[in-house]
């Protein structure tokens, strides 16, 4: 046993999967194929019965295309700086918080993908032990999610390599059970489904357009994560932009089209609930639920150890690192009580993290013209000190944009929604801050060399 792990945690540590910068080796197409699995997921299939009978059904489909892209276009900046540097998300933001600074994104990042993880499981022991009882009687919800949590961490221990085998498989699987469920849907005409009355109550157009957008947010957090593996910048763009945007017109669209499905024939269809779909559409659409679960938990245990062992670049070793955080989200997976608290906790980390994004997009392609210096790897980079290892004008951009970005959520409501305004709210402000503070040592870096593309 002693034996197989340390050949596992060599394994990882010669795949760079300790922190330290890669030089990608992943085709354009296997880039496309790990996005495309990520997000063909339950809480995005979910997210997407949120939206009728709130608007039509075809207005939920252009308002989640149209989101979507839009939202991409910020995963796939931050997941380039990833490609370029060869440093997953969380490392990159030493190069704007500062060396001590970015503690601050990585401590709130892990939290974030706890959640994630622990929300997934959840939604898939759920359907798991609706379909058992079902068949048996037997009902133990809290069981099933950690069942499912211990296969998430079994696969995401493998690091990125296990993960870019799996996931093309996975996608394969569920887009195959994703098909026959809209040609199940379909068979009665799209017509009907679209003639739902309107909820005069329900989300505003601009509304779901903002949660679409946030959707992609929440996704970001693992963009430099896995597209630093990218051969080539143009394949780990158009991979990753493609992958997403079709994994999340896919996932949503499926959970709209069976609300909108139920609700035209009768059925009483509480959102955000797995088993009502699952109750009506059998087996089929629990696989979906426990396949796609299974493709994108990986995905986030796998950033949240990286998130930690690249705080301490070369001091915190990956496998260690993936048990300890593995015996954590197996263990809060049975806290069934955050699936009622869902959406609370989507809206969170689009506070805390749209100000990130758009610190890093400015630090980067505005103020750094699209180089970073290669001390950046480093725990102790004196590149990124700034003052004791914190930059100040990024920390105050960070706090004023979550503050900004919680007032125009919670206290006056912004018609258009939170997640836009707030992005270009803070790159303006750290444009602004930044460019009136140059006095920093940004002529003395070297740059990294950026790959060919």
């Amino acid at each position: 046993m002693l034996r197989a792990y340390r050949r596992l945690d060599a394994h990882l540590s010669a795949g760079a999967d300790d922190g330290t910068p890669v030089t990608g080796d992943l085709s354009g197409r296997r880039v496309f194929a790990i996005w495309l699995a990520a997000n063909l997921v339950v809480t995005t299939m979910l997210t997407g019965t949120l939206f009728v009978p709130s608007v039509s059904l075809s207005s939920a489909l252009w308002l989640i295309l149209a989101g979507t892209v839009v939202g991409a276009l910020v995963l796939v900046a931050v997941g380039n700086v990833g490609t370029r540097t060869g440093l997953p998300t969380m490392a990159l933001t030493r190069a704007s918080f500062g060396v001590r600074g970015s503690r601050i994104p990585v401590a709130a990042n892990i939290a974030v993908l706890m959640g994630w993880s622990w929300v997934q499981a959840m939604l898939a022991g759920v359907t798991v032990n609706y379909v058992v009882q079902q068949q048996t009687g037997y009902s133990n919800p809290a069981l099933f999610s950690v069942l499912c949590e211990v296969i998430v961490v079994s696969l995401a221990i493998f690091g990125h390599a296990g993960i870019a085998k799996v996931e093309p498989i996975l996608a394969v699987v569920i887009l195959a059970i994703m098909a026959y469920l809209f040609l199940d849907m379909f068979g009665d005409g799209f017509a009907r489904l679209n003639a739902l009355p309107r909820d005069p109550d329900g989300l505003s157009g601009l509304g779901i357009f903002d949660i679409v957008v946030a959707t992609a947010v929440s996704w970001t957090v693992l963009s430099a994560d896995i597209n630093r593996f990218a051969r080539t910048e143009r394949g780990g763009v158009i991979g990753s932009g493609l992958g997403y945007i079709a994994s999340t017109v896919a996932a949503m669209t499926l959970g709209a089209t069976a609300i909108a499905w139920l609700l035209a024939n009768g059925e009483d269809a509480p959102p955000f609930d797995p088993t009502v779909i699952v109750a009506e559409f059998g087996v089929p659409l629990a696989g979906v639920v426990f396949f796609s679960v299974m493709a994108t938990n990986s995905m986030a245990v796998y950033g949240m150890v990286t998130s930690l062992v690249n705080a301490e670049p070369g001091r915190i070793r990956f496998l260690p690192a993936a048990l300890g955080l593995g015996v954590v989200s197996i263990a809060g997976s049975a806290w069934l009580a955050l699936l009622d608290k869902f959406t609370s906790f989507l809206t969170a980390i689009g506070i805390v993290f749209i100000p990130v994004f758009a610190i890093i997009v400015v630090d980067f392609y505005v103020l750094r013209r699209g180089r970073y210096a290669a001390s950046l790897a480093e725990a102790g980079a004196r590149t990124y000190w700034y003052r004791g290892g914190w930059n100040p004008v990024a920390v105050a951009v960070w706090v004023v944009g979550v503050a900004f970005s919680s007032v125009i959520t919670y206290v006056w409501v912004s018609p258009v929604g939170a997640t836009v305004p707030t992005f270009l709210v803070s790159a303006g402000l750290y444009w602004v801050a930044s460019a009136t503070v140059r006095g920093r040592s940004t002529a003395a870096e070297e740059p990294v060399a950026a790959r060919s593309s």
